[in-house]
């Protein structure tokens, strides 16, 4: 099973959120950004990788959510709490981002894996 990665980057009470473009059947919702873990990273190092590439900004690990969740039957989702070091979310490939407060998380259509870790999310 490969491992993937995805960062709840948390600000000022609000979650980003990120608005896929591909693929088809996935494109116009919204999901944590990040990815896969590469042969020799870590996790932590994995996500700061990949934010950077899809936000242009870093970020830092400040804990891992709990639970995983199959995706498929190759790859298992872990989710992070993350924060913004340095930068501003810069969507690359993603057509979109939003910071959404308690009261908005439930208003985007969420991909399935991400879900089960809304409920973790302290906002407000």
């Amino acid at each position: 099973m490969g491992a993937v990665v995805g960062a709840a980057i948390v600000r000022d009470g609000r979650v980003l959120a990120a608005r896929r473009t591909t693929p088809p059947e996935t494109a116009g919702r919204w999901e944590f950004p990040g990815g896969k873990v590469e042969p020799g990273e870590s996790a932590a190092q994995a996500l700061v990788r990949e934010i950077d590439e899809e936000l242009g900004c870093t970020i830092s690990v400040v804990s891992w959510l709990p639970g995983e969740v199959a995706i498929g039957d190759r790859h298992v989702l872990t989710v992070a709490l993350a924060e913004i070091v340095t930068g501003e979310p810069d969507p690359r490939e993603h057509d979109a981002v939003r910071w959404l407060d308690a009261g908005e998380i439930d208003q985007v259509d969420w991909l399935e894996p991400d879900r089960p870790f809304l409920a973790h999310l302290r906002l407000g």
